[in-house]
């Protein structure tokens, strides 16, 4: 996890944000309300917000997913990029975090777009198909729980049409994944996750080395 860029020294990182970072002010006001939480490396970082809301803004996005939550700037920022009929169905399964994450989608005024369902991501995904929704969605962005994360890329993959894109963050994963030494479960789970994806023709791919990597992948 990581709520900046990582590997970019940080008068570097201060200029990259200085010129390409247009935060709006509910963004900004968000980000650093969670800059003192214990867990505030769940977050993401600004740049990658950005890149986020013009990637939805780029392929006309209208209705997309999100698993995982927290504070809500990732959904917040992919909110406020969609047209107004837009829908974004955000999956968590905290309702302290997200009850933040609510505070800050009412202020700026983007509520309405936001469709929380507080659950295990699996089950909200599998009612999701049960409802008909497979090859429904434009965009999704997984940033959940990394030991589901074989499981959610495989359903997502069902849910987003084809020429849809996904997003999958966390996949550097601090560096461990590039280390045969480190062999904890997490770090094991996410290198074969991003060599699976190397090999699956069902995707197009890219790996941005942004925050702590962000695989985009564009649906067949």
């Amino acid at each position: 996890m990581a709520d900046k860029t990582l590997g970019i020294e940080p008068k570097l990182y201060e200029y990259l944000q200085l010129v390409s970072v247009r935060e709006p002010s509910i963004l900004k006001e968000l980000r650093q309300e969670t800059a003192n939480h214990p867990m505030a490396r769940m977050q993401i970082a600004p740049e990658q917000g950005q890149l986020l809301a013009l990637l939805v803004q780029l392929i006309g996005a209208e209705k997309t997913l999100e698993l995982g939550v927290f504070k809500g700037y990732s959904s917040l920022a992919v909110a406020l990029a969609i047209p107004e009929k837009g829908k974004v169905i955000a999956c968590d399964i905290s309702e302290e975090y997200t009850a933040i994450a609510r505070h800050y989608w009412d202020k700026a005024g983007v509520s309405h777009k936001i469709d929380l369902r507080i659950a295990p991501a699996l089950e909200t995904l599998d009612k999701l198909m049960a409802e008909g929704q497979s090859n429904t969605f434009d965009f999704a962005f997984i940033d959940a729980d990394k030991s589901n994360y074989d499981s959610y890329y495989e359903q997502v993959l069902k849910l987003v049409r084809p020429g849809g894109l996904i997003a999958i963050d966390n996949v550097l994963w601090g560096g461990k994944v590039a280390d045969k030494n480190i062999q904890d479960n997490l770090t094991k789970k996410m290198r074969a996750l991003n060599e699976k994806i190397y090999k699956d023709s069902r995707v197009n791919i890219s790996l941005i080395p942004i925050a702590d990597g962000l695989t985009l992948l564009l649906k067949r």
